[in-house]
């Protein structure tokens, strides 16, 4: 097995069909089919199946890109860092929709700069958070994890070889507009939301309710509004009074000052719950200096924006 038939299968795989895998990598198309073949002979399996669709990978075959991916991905990043020095390093974050996160990315690009890095965030749902650490797309995933969500995360966090460093502990505070009609609060219950729609985040795929981004999504809400990034969230928070429920962790310099976070008021049937956010990485092998830095700048902003924390940002220790 080499690194060209590994590469050829990832290129066949995300084009989809075997002409377009060999126009892009300009090469023919009995080539690749010849490689592929060989391939599969050696390791035993058929990785695709060919159809009038295209080439589709096979339950094993998907099982073996998998693996394979992350394999290519170390080597491009040696090649990166030994080889190719005239190309760009490249460091990238995956993180659920967290202002503090997108300050802590803004002044590690600050301090490493643009012409020999290419960064990239992503706010995106839990699950592609965690494939994308898995597969080494993103060196680093922001998230939370509560007691109603820790089996399915820990459970995935396992099978992708990861681990999650926690940083702070919150409890829920209401985050809205600063018109709100509840805005001036000192705390805020679910009995007084129920005439306000409640955001949260789009979560794909099976058991999405699991995966939410929003602490207390267990709880029963009459009036639900999905909403697939921040801004669409701050529009609907301004112009139909709509609520979710945060960390209270509100970064100013980002969000500016029309936003505000208020205590939630647990009742007999609405306990509070406690988020445990941090970030997950790989198990295996040390965070590059510009991950050491990020981390770094994750705690910085978390000291800068937290309305109130249950323990106090941890010290980051690289492991």
């Amino acid at each position: 097995m080499t690194l060209q038939q590994i590469y050829y299968a990832i290129t066949i795989s995300k084009c989809g069909s075997m002409n377009k895998a060999a126009e892009r990598l300009g090469t023919s198309q009995p080539t690749l089919t010849s490689a592929v073949r060989e391939l599969e002979k050696e390791i035993g399996i058929e990785i695709f199946l060919r159809t009038h669709k295209g080439a589709v990978p096979t339950a094993e075959g998907a099982e073996f890109l998998k693996s394979v991916n992350q394999l290519y991905r170390q080597y491009e990043l040696v090649c990166e860092k030994y080889i190719d020095r005239d190309m760009k390093r490249k460091f990238s974050v995956s993180t659920q929709h967290y202002s503090f996160a997108v300050s802590a990315f803004v002044e590690t690009v600050k301090q490493f700069g643009t012409l020999e890095f290419e960064f990239a965030i992503r706010e995106t749902e839990t699950l592609r958070i965690i494939e994308d650490v898995g597969s080494l797309k993103s060196e680093i995933g922001v998230l939370y994890i509560s007691n109603f969500n820790r089996k399915p995360i820990t459970r995935l966090l396992e099978e992708n070889e990861l681990e999650f460093t926690e940083l702070i502990r919150c409890s829920a505070y209401v985050y809205m507009w600063k018109g709100h009609p509840l805005a001036q609060k000192s705390s805020i219950g679910l009995e007084e939301l129920e005439p306000y729609p409640c955001l949260s985040f789009v979560q794909d795929g099976v058991n999405a309710y699991l995966f939410a981004e929003e602490i207390l999504s267990e709880n029963i809400y009459p009036r639900v509004i999905k909403a697939t990034d921040r801004a669409a969230m701050g529009d609907l928070m301004k112009g139909l009074n709509g609520y979710t429920l945060c960390s209270g962790i509100l970064c100013e310099e980002l969000n500016g000052s029309d936003y505000v976070v208020v205590p939630f008021r647990e009742d007999s049937d609405n306990r509070n719950s406690i988020m445990e956010i941090g970030y997950i990485r790989k198990k295996h092998g040390s965070l590059s200096e510009i991950a050491e830095k990020y981390v770094s700048e994750l705690i910085n902003s978390l000291k800068r924006n937290s309305a109130d924390s249950i323990s106090s940002v941890h010290t980051y220790q690289d492991k």
